[in-house]
């Protein structure tokens, strides 16, 4: 069986703003058909790597091939085998939706009666039929990142970059485009997206690779991410703050490490490596003492607790790109 090359390959990319290094020894490989999140917080250098990579910006030194094209000698090969979607909209707010995407389809050089059609259809794919005659400036923000997308996807791109795609947008808009992003990797396209939002790497990315200091730290799925940080943590809520000196104590016997407590909100937590074992031995001993309990439960890591770990800071934190 023949192994599909990278969609995405980067090697030693660095970039200098200044004093400022966006891009301090960037490396990534992305396999074809897959959703890649770039997690970082703001000044990480997630922009600038969307920018090199999409030839909006030079690299200093380093190499980079994307859809196979050399990034740096051909440019032109690189831009017409992608898709970017910046972090903000890049559509004509005179123009309704349908003369939008017309206006973008004759850019890609489609015949009149071609870039018609394509607008058609994706106006009907991101769900815009009924808004298809408005002017854009009367869309609502999650209207228009679901234009700016279509707009993107005008020739189906090899490579689709999306640089922060759901900032602003409300919960529905953004599992609108969470939907259409799923779709286009179930057709073949890989997707490199740039976020801050935890949840959207969990639910998207097949692989994240976070990155700090323009350079990326650790990747790996979201569970092997999550792993670095140890194992699953029992959590207990008291009714009485007067026995968390207990909890804690009977927590300790179940655990791989002290207890942590919580005293606002009553709560002893720490990691244990058996969930089922260690959750039915601190059950037993609290009824033993008598000690009441308002929630008790077993939960993974989280994505977050994960990125806090890695980076030292969490990923909504930080200024600039």
């Amino acid at each position: 069986m023949t192994t599909q090359p990278p969609a995405v390959v980067a090697e030693d990319l660095r970039k200098r703003y200044g004093a400022t290094n966006a891009l301090d020894g960037f490396h990534l490989t992305v396999p074809a058909g897959t959703v890649c999140g770039i997690l970082g917080p703001n000044g990480a250098g997630k922009t600038t790597a969307v920018r090199v990579l999409s030839t909006l910006v030079r690299l200093d030194s380093g190499r980079a091939w994307v859809a196979g094209h050399d990034v740096a000698r051909q440019p032109e090969r690189v831009r017409g085998a992608i898709g970017l979607t910046g972090q903000y909209a890049a559509v004509d707010d005179i123009l309704s939706g349908r003369q939008n995407l017309i206006l973008f389809g004759r850019l890609h050089h489609l015949r009149p009666s071609a870039a018609k059609r394509r607008a058609d259809e994706l106006l009907e794919r991101f769900g815009l039929v009924d808004a298809a005659d408005k002017s854009a400036k009367d869309y609502s923000g999650g209207m228009r990142r679901r234009l700016d997308l279509a707009a993107s996807l005008i020739r189906t791109p090899q490579v689709l970059f999306l640089d922060e795609p759901t900032t602003g947008l409300d919960p529905r808009s953004r599992n609108q485009l969470w939907d259409a992003v799923r779709e286009l990797v179930a057709g073949g396209t890989t997707v490199l997206l740039t976020t801050q939002y935890l949840e959207e790497a969990d639910h998207l990315a097949d692989r994240i690779s976070v990155v700090d200091h323009g350079q990326v730290v650790a990747e790996g799925t979201s569970d092997e991410l999550k792993s670095k940080i140890g194992a699953d943590r029992i959590e207990v809520v008291v009714r009485d703050a007067a026995d968390l000196g207990d909890t804690a104590r009977l927590v300790g016997r179940a655990s791989t490490a002290r207890p942590e407590i919580d005293e606002d909100v009553r709560k002893v937590s720490a990691p244990v490596l058996d969930r089922v074992a260690a959750l039915g031995e601190v059950m037993a001993a609290l009824q033993a003492e008598r000690i009441t309990v308002e929630d008790i439960g077993v939960r993974r890591p989280t994505l977050d607790e994960a990125f806090l770990q890695i980076t030292g800071h969490r990923a909504s934190e930080g200024a600039g790109q």
